[in-house]
């Protein structure tokens, strides 16, 4: 059959296809030139240059013909007369879904960009999660749209690009896809920053001269160094790329004279021994710098990524970076986990790298299942995205990354989610730490757990991995609706009774109709709203009065509410006192979090007891079993084992410490001990108060209430 002059451009790159393959890679082009006939890019060229170069590209990663048929046809569905049915029957089901997955929504249907992103990227990951060569196949798509994008208007092209910097560019480099990361960060760079890019590759270029004499020395150097050890390697310079080097200069506050390692050498040896022994000469011809070695051979990347990283001090003391790796490493790194997928055969066992993109794809995909906010979804997605890891070991000595800053939570959730839910403490290293101790590398991380305990809301101040954070909003959401609705229901009969003491109660008719106009799906969902601070209950009792015709003046004493402590994210416990059961309180309406619990005499609240509409009076509801933080201070003796005497006396009246701290002075004869202790109720507090009187240590004792910074209140 004779080839097209157009398809001509493609054939070269297929010879790595069976003779059946490449027919059905030529049957999808003649659908794909006939069905965009008279179309054409903004560019003025036939729209069919598009899917052929998003095509060329997936063949130089060597995919199969379903990917370069699905990549010809990609936008056949979206922009032509054409059906997925018709794909299905022409090219099979798995052509069509892969079709299906790349293609895009109709961005029409939404209110916002935002929201049309995050559902374009939902209806992608949905495909992913079956499929990594929908993925492959739109990074092609959108590595030539950045190439082509100058056409575009300038609106258009730095919203494409900020978009790329954002989701496509992260996405490359976790699957291990490095040059195709390089030049989407490179063109994401060019379209929205214009000008900085200009600026900064017209420096580059006038220092490139200056520094090619250089380069040249110590390439020469590295590779007699190497014949000289009897390490077979090819060496090669490279340089940084430019978005890399812009990016290096933001974080740090740098100008582009201070950036040094602009250049840096890339050594492929035979095998792994052989990575080892050229690390051991180069640091012999060049003194390493300290800390700034990697051995990511050891311990790959979570995209698979192998290679052993080091600075050295080059000549006249310039850093250069230098990577050695295997040929086999080298190609990973060049193609990622496209070098690793393997379609023939549905029994083949996957590789590592393929379990781990497995694993990675699936959290994307309980991300997105358990957020139905937009912006939250995408916030999710971008933490997950940027993931400067720490490798650290489970109890079974299995190495699992994490991103930089993750904390025992974070940990405990990427174990499984029930670990994460019922996570009460962890050992780091043998040790007992706190569960927001975030992690280092080489830490060995064991998390106890409790059957009845459940997260709260104050782990979302230090939980970073995207699937913690969704999965604790997600618990919060949905096990703690019941109390939502009770308080909801409490605030909005309060928030009446204020406005109108003589208000008759609302019938159910009314609520009904109240519920639709705050575009609540029911009544239960608008109580659950105000009980998690998403509708104020003062601006929706206005509303259901003035429904009822009935809008009057304020009451001066609203009715007592009661507080079990269970509530989670509709009550906060303020965190400046630490009220308990027992203590007097007030309760503090806040637009955004709810209603927050003070104490009565809490000094950061003194400013704000003037504004009567902001304070509810709340009572405790007697609960027993729950326990509560509570803070106290010590001045003991400076003696040995003290600490230990304290901790024992607590521990004996029952109560958990959930962190602790020490100050001491030199030369002072007392020491400072801060507690943060679990306890019942005040009544339970005072037991413990009592037992560390009686320890001969202790000179004296307070409760905290505010900071420690000598302004807190005691008892």
């Amino acid at each position: 059959m004779h080839i097209s002059a157009d398809f001509s451009a493609l054939a070269p790159h297929l010879e790595y296809l069976p003779a059946a393959d490449i027919e059905l890679v030529r049957d999808a082009f003649y659908v794909s030139r006939d069905a965009h006939a008279g179309q054409f890019r903004k560019s003025g060229d036939p729209y069919i240059s598009h899917p052929i170069a998003v095509a060329g590209i997936l063949a130089d990663w060597h995919l199969d013909a379903q990917a370069l048929a699905a990549a010809l046809l990609h936008d056949v569905v979206e922009d032509t007369s054409a059906t997925a049915e018709d794909i299905q029957v022409q090219f099979g089901k798995a052509v069509a879904h892969l079709v299906e997955g790349v293609s895009k929504l109709d961005k029409l249907s939404f209110a916002t960009e935002q929201h049309a992103q995050a559902e374009n990227f939902r209806k992608m990951l949905l495909a992913m999660a079956q499929d990594v060569r929908v993925i492959l196949i739109k990074l092609a798509d959108r590595l030539h749209n950045m190439r082509t994008l100058g056409e575009l208007k300038v609106e258009k092209r730095k919203r494409i690009a900020a978009e790329t910097l954002d989701i496509y560019a992260p996405i490359a480099n976790r699957l291990g896809l490095h040059t195709v990361f390089q030049e989407l960060e490179d063109l994401g760079f060019q379209f929205l920053h214009p000008n900085r890019y200009k600026v900064l590759m017209k420096a580059v270029l006038a220092g490139r001269g200056n520094r090619r004499e250089l380069v040249g020395k110590v390439k020469i150097a590295i590779q007699e160094k190497l014949v000289h050890s009897g390490v077979e390697a090819v060496v090669a310079g490279r340089e940084k790329h430019l978005y890399s080097v812009y990016r290096k200069m933001q974080e740090k506050n740098l100008a582009f004279s201070e950036v040094f390692d602009i250049y840096g050498f890339r050594v492929v040896v035979k095998d792994i021994p052989s990575c080892y022994l050229a690390l051991g000469a180069l640091h012999g011809l060049y003194k390493p710098i300290p800390g700034k070695f990697k051995d990511y051979i050891a311990i790959p990347k979570a995209n698979g990524y192998q290679s052993l990283h080091s600075i050295l001090f080059g000549p006249q003391g310039t850093p250069i970076e230098v990577q050695i790796r295997t040929q086999e490493m080298h190609r990973f790194a060049e193609t990622g986990v496209a070098s690793h997928w393997l379609y023939k055969s549905s029994d083949t066992p996957l590789s590592d790298v393929q379990k781990r993109t497995h694993r990675w794809l699936q959290s994307l995909l309980d991300i997105q299942a358990d957020n139905k906010d937009s912006p939250e979804f995408l916030e999710h997605i971008k933490i997950d995205l940027f993931p400067d890891e720490v490798y650290v070991f489970t109890p079974r000595g299995n190495i699992m990354s994490l991103p930089r800053g993750a904390t025992a939570v974070d940990f405990a959730y990427s174990v499984h989610t029930d670990i994460g839910h019922h996570c009460v403490a962890v050992k780091i290293n043998h040790e007992l730490m706190p569960l927001r101790t975030q992690l280092r590398n080489g830490d060995h991380v064991e998390i106890i757990t409790a059957a009845s305990a459940a997260p709260n809301s104050a782990w979302l101040n230090f939980a970073v991995t995207g699937k913690a954070r969704s999965q604790i909003r997600q618990f919060l959401r949905t096990t703690k609706i019941e109390d939502s609705i009770r308080l909801g229901r409490d605030l909005l009969g309060n928030a009446i009774k204020a406005l109108n003491p003589e208000a008759p109660a609302p019938t159910a008719l009314m609520l009904q109709k109240l519920a639709r106009e705050a575009s609540s799906k029911g009544v239960d969902e608008l109580y659950a709203d105000i009980g998690l601070g998403r509708k104020p209950a003062m601006v929706v009792a206005h509303q259901l009065l003035h429904m009822m015709g009935d809008e009057t003046g304020h009451a001066p004493h609203p009715q007592t509410i009661t507080i079990r402590g269970t509530e989670g994210v509709m009550v906060e416990l303020a965190t400046c006192c630490h009220p308990i059961p027992g203590d007097p309180i007030l309760g503090f309406i806040h637009k955004d979090r709810g209603l927050i619990i003070h104490t009565h005499d809490c000094p950061s609240i003194r400013n704000f007891r003037s504004d009567p509409e902001k304070w509810l009076d709340v009572e405790w509801e007697t609960e027993p079993g729950r326990l509560f933080d509570v803070s106290i201070k010590l001045v003991v003796a400076n003696q040995r084992g003290v600490l230990a005497h304290v901790a024992a006396a607590i521990s004996e009246q029952g109560s958990n410490i959930g962190n602790v701290a020490m100050e001491e002075e030199d030369g002072s004869p007392y020491t400072m001990l801060y507690f943060t202790l679990q306890v019942e109720d005040r009544m339970h507090l005072a037991r413990i108060m009592r037992a560390l009187r009686q320890l001969a240590e202790v000179v004296r004792i307070f409760r905290m209430k505010g900071k420690r910074d000598g302004r807190a209140s005691s008892q």
